[in-house]
C-alpha cells in the first residue's frame, strides 16, 4: 500500500530513462493483482495523477497509459470487492472528463466490458453500476458510436423486469441520452421506452421520468412534443401518487418552455442571455416566410402590418388544442394563433363580456378568394347547406339560447331579392349576416374606450373591423344593399377575382374604422334587419361565469390542458394535496411560460400572477420579486404599466426579504417604463434607506449601487431634488462599507450635473459637500472629503478649473487635520492623483507651488504613515508598498 502510494514519485524519478521507467510500470502491474483489497484500492486512487503526468509527457511515454493503466481500471470494473469496483468507476469517469483515455480504447475496451457487465444474465449489482457508467459515458462519445454501440442495450436496459434500480438508472438519465442520440433515434428508439418508463408500476421510476422530461422535450420535434409527449405529462401530473405528482409540477413550467417560438412570441435570446424585441421589419418577414404571424410584433408595430399578417393566409385550419375548445381556437391565420385570440380577447374585454353569436362566430373568418362564405344554420321550413366540419360542434351553440326563427317574417321584404344561393335560404343568409355583422360592431363600440391605451385591443380592433367588411362582402350579391356595399367598399358588386385584394386593402384601413366606428353598420335602422338585432338583444343573456373564465386562458401556443394544470398551481388545496412550495414553482417558472405563450396571450397567466403576488409566503413574493424585471421586458411598456406596476409598488412596501429582489433589478425595472411613469418612483426611492433590520447593511449597499445606474433615467434637476439627499444620507451610514460605495455615487452625481452643462446644480453640490464633509465634527467626514476628491480628480468627472477653484483649498487645508487618518487620505490624493495629472506638472501652474508645499509639509509630519505615503513614489507603489509596509509591521 505504501508503494501504491508513492508510486507517481517513483514514475518521475526514473521519468529520465526509458527502461526503469518501463520496469516501475511492471511493478504497477503486480501491485494491481494484489490479493489485498487496500492495495488495489490505493493503486486506483493513484491512477488519475498518474495519468495525468503521462499526457504531460505524452511524446516520452505514447503507449504507456493505453497498454498499463486502461486494462487495469477495466479489469477493476468487475472486481469482486465493492470498494475498488466503486473506486474503479470513479476514476474511469475522471479519466473521460478529462479526455484521457482515447477513442479507439473506449470502443474496444471500455465499451465491450460495459456491454458484457449489463447483459441480461449478467449479475444484479454489475447491471446498475455498468448502465450508469454507460449513461455518464453517452455524453462522451460521438453520436454515431453511442448509436450504433450503446443504445440498443440502452433500450434494453429501459425494459429490465428483474432488477427495477437498473430502470430508475435509466429512467433519471433519459434526458442525457435523448441528447447524445439526436431527434431521430430519440423518437425512434427512446421515445417509445420512455412510455413504458412513464408506465412503471414503481412510482420512483415515474417520478424520475416527470423529472427529465424537459430534456426529454427538447430532443423531440414540435409535433412529437404536442401530440405525445404533453398526454403523457398530464397523466403524470395526474398520477395516484403524490410524489410524482409534486416532481411533475415542478417540471410543469420547465417542460411548457420547451414549446417557445421566437417568431410567434415576437421574443428571441441574444447571445448574451438577455431578451429582447425582434425589429418590426424582422417579424414581418419572418411571418410572411413561415406563414406564422408574430402576435408579439403585433404589439409594437403598426395596426396596419397587424392586418397584413392575419391576411397572409386566410383559410388554412388550425390546430386544435383540446377537445373541448378546439372550434373556439380556429382562426384564419397558419397558426391561429392572432386572429383566435383576438376574436376571444374582443369578446371578453374590459366589463362587457359581449358574447358573439355562432353565425358571427362563423362569420370572422376571412374569405378565401372570390368564394365568400355564407355560413347558414337551417330552421324549419328553409333549405340545408353541406356542414363544414368546424360547423359540427360550437361551444357557441351549446352553452347559449337559440335564437328564434324569423325567417319567415323577412320573406315579405326579400320577395323582390335575386336568386338565392344554392343550398341556402334566402331569408336566413341576410338574417344572419345582419346578426353577424352587428355582434362585431358591438364588440368594436365596446373596445373603443381602451383603444390609445392598449396595443393588444388596438390588434383586436384591426381584426374585428376586418371581419366586419368580410362580414358585409356577405351580402355582395342582394340587390337592396349595392348601394351601401358600394358607398364604403368601393365597386364590390363585381364578382372578380379582383375583391381578394380588395378585401386586404379595406382590412388595412384601420384608421378611418377606428375614427368612425358606425360607418361600418351596412343595415339601415328601417330596415328589417333592425328587428332582429333587436331581437338578439332581448335573447342575449350574460355567459356562465365558469366559461367566461375558462374562455379568458385560451390560446393555442401549447396544449391547453398544460396551461390548466399551469394556473391550478396557485389553488390552495394543490399546496394540501401536492407539495407546500407548489406556489413557489410556478412563481419561478413564470417568467419562462410568459416567454412561451408571448406578451398577445398574457391575459391566460395575468390571474395567476396577481394570486401569486399576493400569497401569504413571503418566498412565492420574493421569487417573483427577483423576476419582475425580466417579465417587464417581455410584456412590454404598456402591460408592464397595467399589470406588473401595481405589483411592483406593492413589492416595494413587502419585507426586506422581497424588497431585496426589487432592489437588485430596480435599474433594469424602471428603464423599461415609460419617463412619467418612473418618475413617480423618485420620491419613493428613499423609502429603501429604511429596513426592518438596521444591522441589515447590505440592503443599503445594493442602494447605492443601483442608484448610479438609476442616475442615467432622469434628468439632472431630479437627481438633485431627490437621489442626492438620498447619497448625502448614506454617506453618513454606520457602516464603512456602505459609505465607500456612497462617495462613488456622489462623484456620479457630480459628473452627471457637469456633463449636462449643468454648472449651478454642480456648484451648489459641492458647496453642500464641503459643508457636509469638510467642515464634519467626526474625522471619518474629513476622510471622505479627502477621499471624494481623490475620486473626482481620477474620474475627471468636473472640469480641472472648477476643481481647482472650488475643491482644492478646502482639500489643502486638511493638511493641518489633527487626525493622522485624515492626513494619511490627504496624502495619497495629493502624491499619488493630483500631482500625476498633466494639468498640474506645467510649470507655470499657479496652483503648483501650493501643491508642493503641501506635500512637503506632509513628507515631514510627525506621523511615519503619513510622511511615508507623502513620500511614496507613485511608479513605485505596487513593488514598494508591499515590503515597507510589511516590514513596518
Amino acid at each position: 500500500q505504501i508503494i501504491a502510494r508513492g508510486l507517481l514519485d517513483v514514475l518521475r524519478d526514473f521519468s529520465n530513462n526509458e527502461e526503469d521507467f518501463l520496469t516501475v510500470m511492471e511493478i504497477v502491474v503486480r501491485l494491481a493483482e494484489d490479493a489485498e483489497p487496500t492495495v488495489r484500492t490505493e493503486l486506483m486512487e493513484q491512477i488519475p495523477p498518474i495519468a495525468v503526468f503521462l499526457q504531460e509527457n505524452r511524446s516520452n511515454f505514447p503507449v504507456v497509459l493505453s497498454e498499463y493503466l486502461t486494462p487495469i481500471v477495466v479489469r477493476y470494473l468487475t472486481d469482486p470487492n465493492n470498494q475498488v469496483r466503486k473506486s474503479s468507476q470513479e476514476v474511469l469517469l475522471i479519466l473521460l472528463e478529462q479526455d484521457l483515455i482515447p477513442q479507439h480504447d473506449i470502443e474496444n475496451k471500455v465499451c465491450p466490458i460495459l456491454l458484457a457487465l449489463s447483459a441480461p444474465d449478467s449479475d444484479d449489482e454489475y447491471k446498475a453500476e455498468a448502465v450508469n457508467i454507460i449513461c455518464k459515458l453517452a455524453s462522451m462519445l460521438s453520436k454515431s458510436t453511442v448509436e450504433s454501440l450503446l443504445l440498443p442495450r440502452f433500450c434494453e436496459l429501459c425494459g429490465d423486469g428483474k432488477f427495477f434500480q437498473v430502470r430508475k438508472v435509466c429512467a433519471t438519465n433519459f434526458g442525457d441520452i435523448c441528447h447524445a442520440v439526436g431527434q431521430e433515434a430519440a423518437e425512434k428508439f427512446l421515445i417509445p421506452k420512455f412510455f413504458e418508463l412513464c408506465s412503471d408500476n414503481v412510482w420512483g421510476m415515474r417520478k424520475a421520468c416527470a423529472e427529465c422530461f424537459m430534456a426529454v422535450s427538447y430532443s423531440a420535434s414540435p409535433d412529437v412534443r404536442r401530440a405525445q409527449l404533453s398526454p403523457l405529462f398530464i397523466k403524470l401530473i395526474s398520477d395516484p401518487c403524490r410524489w410524482v405528482r409534486q416532481a411533475a409540477f415542478q417540471s410543469l413550467g420547465p417542460f411548457i418552455s420547451t414549446f417557445a417560438n421566437p417568431s410567434r412570441a415576437g421574443l428571441y435570446i441574444r447571445e448574451d442571455g438577455t431578451l429582447s424585441i425582434r425589429p418590426p421589419a424582422q417579424d414581418l418577414d419572418s411571418a410572411l416566410t413561415s406563414g406564422s404571424p408574430s402576435a408579439g410584433s403585433c404589439g409594437n408595430t403598426s395596426l396596419a402590418c397587424c392586418t397584413k399578417l392575419v391576411h397572409t393566409e386566410p383559410d388554412l385550419p388550425t390546430e386544435g388544442t383540446s377537445t373541448g375548445t378546439s372550434d373556439l381556437l380556429r382562426g384564419s391565420s397558419s397558426s391561429g394563433g392572432l386572429m383566435a385570440n383576438s376574436v376571444e380577447d374582443s369578446a371578453l374585454t374590459g366589463t362587457e363580456s359581449t358574447r358573439l353569436s355562432p353565425e358571427a362566430d362563423a362569420s370572422l373568418k376571412l374569405p378565401d378568394g372570390d368564394n365568400l362564405p355564407i355560413h347558414c344554420h337551417p330552421g324549419p321550413g328553409s333549405s340545408t347547406c353541406p356542414e363544414s366540419p368546424e360547423d359540427v360542434f360550437s361551444n357557441f351553440s351549446y352553452w347559449r339560447t337559440p335564437l328564434p326563427d324569423i325567417s319567415k317574417d323577412l320573406e315579405l321584404f326579400l320577395s323582390e331579392a335575386g336568386p338565392q344561393e344554392k343550398g341556402c335560404s334566402r331569408p336566413e343568409t341576410v338574417h344572419h349576416s345582419c346578426v353577424a355583422r352587428s355582434e362585431i360592431q358591438k364588440v368594436l363600440d365596446s373596445l373603443q374606450e381602451h383603444l390609445m391605451n392598449d396595443p393588444d385591443v388596438q390588434a383586436q380592433v384591426q381584426v374585428l373591423s376586418a371581419a366586419l367588411r368580410a362580414a358585409q362582402l356577405d351580402s355582395v350579391n342582394e340587390p337592396e344593399h349595392q348601394p351601401m356595399e358600394g358607398r364604403h367598399e368601393g365597386s364590390v358588386s363585381d364578382p372578380s377575382p379582383a375583391s381578394d385584394n380588395r378585401t386586404a386593402l379595406s382590412a388595412s384601413s384601420s384608421q378611418k374604422e377606428l375614427s368612425e366606428p358606425r360607418i361600418l353598420q351596412s343595415t339601415d335602422p328601417g330596415k328589417p334587419c333592425g328587428g332582429a338585432i333587436d331581437q338578439l338583444e332581448m335573447e342575449q343573456r350574460p355567459l356562465p361565469a365558469p366559461l367566461e373564465e375558462h374562455k379568458s386562458k385560451l390560446q393555442d401556443i401549447i396544449p391547453q390542458p398544460l396551461l390548466d394544470q399551469y394556473v391550478s398551481m396557485t389553488d390552495p388545496a394543490r399546496a394540501q394535496t401536492v407539495d407546500v412550495d407548489i406556489a413557489k414553482h410556478c412563481a419561478y417558472s413564470l417568467p419562462g411560460v410568459a416567454l412561451t405563450l408571448g406578451r398577445q396571450n398574457w391575459h391566460c397567466l395575468r390571474d395567476t400572477y396577481e394570486t401569486l403576488a399576493s400569497d401569504v409566503q413571503w418566498k412565492v413574493r420574493r421569487t417573483l420579486a427577483f423576476s419582475i424585471h425580466e417579465l417587464a421586458v417581455i410584456l412590454g411598456d404598456q402591460l408592464t404599466a397595467a399589470d406588473l406596476v401595481p405589483v411592483f409598488n406593492g413589492f416595494l412596501k413587502d419585507l426586506d426579504e422581497v424588497r431585496i429582489g426589487i432592489l437588485k433589478h430596480l435599474y433594469d425595472f424602471l428603464k423599461l417604463l415609460h419617463e412619467d411613469k418612473r418618475r413617480e418612483y423618485l420620491y419613493q426611492l428613499q423609502e429603501f434607506v429604511v429596513t426592518d433590520n438596521s444591522r441589515n447593511w447590505r440592503f443599503r449597499y445594493e442602494l447605492a449601487e443601483q442608484l448610479i445606474l438609476i442616475l442615467e433615467l432622469y434628468n439632472p434637476n431630479d437627481v438633485y431634488d431627490y437621489l442626492m439627499h438620498i447619497a448625502l444620507k448614506l454617506c453618513a451610514d454606520k457602516v464603512s462599507e456602505v459609505r465607500w460605495i456612497s462617495f462613488k455615487l456622489v462623484v456620479a452625481i457630480l459628473q452627471k450635473f457637469y456633463s449636462h452643462s449643468e454648472r449651478a446644480l454642480g456648484l451648489n453640490f459641492i458647496s453642500e459637500l464641503i459643508v457636509r464633509f469638510r467642515h464634519c465634527a467626526k474625522w471619518v467626514g474629513r476622510q471622505a472629503f479627502a477621499f471624494i476628491c481623490q475620486a473626482v480628480v481620477n474620474e475627471e468627472c468636473i472640469p480641472v478649473d472648477q476643481f481647482v477653484e472650488h475643491l482644492l483649498p478646502s482639500l489643502l487645508s486638511l493638511a493641518s487635520d489633527p487626525v493622522p487618518n485624515v492626513r494619511v487620505l490627504l496624502a495619497k490624493a495629493l502624491r499619488q492623483t493630483l500631482l500625476e495629472k498633466a494639468y498640474l506638472r506645467n510649470a507655470g501652474n499657479p496652483h503648483l507651488q501650493v501643491v508642493e508645499e503641501t506635500v512637503l509639509a506632509l513628507q515631514s509630519d510627525r506621523d511615519p504613515d503619513v510622511s511615508f505615503f507623502a513620500t511614496l513614489e507613485p511608479k513605485r507603489r505596487s513593488t514598494a508598498d508591499t515590503p515597507v509596509l510589511a516590514e513596518r509591521n
